[in-house]
């Protein structure tokens, strides 16, 4: 039985994989693989999940778009398919590619045994290499894998346009070859840090949700269960600190990787509570260019760290 659907054949129609009864299930599922959600992404990912749609995750760089599809997988217990996007980026790296090696090995060793090999010889499934979404149509076993399209921004906007027949309908269309349909629907989580505007036929084919920076009290929750090494004052101290830090005018402002390096950082020089000197001395965990640097200590007056007094 061939393993592709022509354009005549019937598209099967998969039963949908029911892995989660509702959003407060998600929220619960990834807090056991220690990843926090609020209601507003929970709900994004469960109605992704029932609707079989893909869903577009929107936020500033740092927020945690990338690590939700990571944990959604882990709770899933699925494999992670992975397409970092960037500038120039092609069909041949994204869909599918053709091994042209072995396909030349093939027709020299035809002709030397006098053998001519044609097209038809040429572009079969024994030459065809899989790339991240021809990988996520073709996985098979009882869950879907969940296909992480990252920074959708970062790629050419004719690249949107490959990626219209999958997001819409879970297939790819080979010329040589055909239609291949996902058996069942991958879970499709594309990230966009809005570096541009992304076509209007691939945000009709998705969900949206954005995700802003967590509240200094959700903050404080993942500091708690990432850097347990931590005391109370001096979690509750940093995450408020990097929410004001966030309102100030820098080139980046630090996400929660940056929180946690930096509080990681208090916590390897002993530090018990948030005073100016361990600030400056870790400045570098959370400020990534001297401008912001510069920023972020000439603020410290007004953020409530005023210059000790001489003595």
């Amino acid at each position: 039985m061939n393993d592709t659907d022509t354009d005549t054949d019937p598209t099967p129609v998969p039963t949908p994989v029911h892995l989660f009864t509702d959003a407060d299930d998600i929220r619960r599922r990834l807090d056991a693989v220690g990843h926090l959600v609020d209601d507003g992404t929970a709900t994004a990912l469960y109605l992704a999940l029932a609707l079989e749609r893909p869903l577009l995750v929107e936020g500033e760089p740092g927020v945690g778009k990338t690590t939700v599809a990571k944990a959604l997988a882990q709770a899933m217990g699925t494999p992670l398919v992975r397409l970092q996007c960037y500038e120039g980026l092609t069909a041949n790296e994204a869909l599918y590619e053709w091994n042209y090696q072995r396909q030349l090995l093939a027709v020299r060793l035809a002709e030397a045994r006098d053998e001519r090999l044609g097209d038809a010889d040429l572009f079969t499934e024994e030459f065809l290499q899989d790339r991240p979404i021809l990988r996520a149509i073709r996985h098979e076993g009882p869950v879907p894998p969940v296909l992480l399209i990252d920074e959708i921004d970062r790629a050419d906007d004719e690249f949107e346009a490959l990626l219209f027949e999958f997001l819409g309908e879970a297939s790819l269309t080979i010329p040589e070859l055909g239609t291949f349909t996902a058996a069942r629907r991958p879970v499709v989580i594309l990230t966009s840090n809005r570096s541009r505007e992304l076509h209007d036929a691939l945000r009709r084919r998705c969900l949206y949700h954005w995700i802003d920076f967590p509240a200094p009290e959700r903050a404080a929750e993942i500091l708690r269960r990432t850097v347990p090494a931590a005391n109370e004052p001096l979690i509750a101290s940093a995450a408020e600190f990097i929410g004001r830090v966030r309102r100030l005018d820098l080139d980046k402002a630090p996400g929660m990787a940056e929180t946690i390096d930096w509080v990681s950082a208090l916590s390897a020089l002993r530090a018990s509570e948030l005073v100016r000197a361990d600030i400056v001395r870790t400045l570098s965990t959370i400020a990534k260019s001297p401008d912001d640097h510069t920023t972020i200590t000439e603020a410290l007056d007004g953020l409530g760290f005023p210059e000790p007094a001489s003595a």
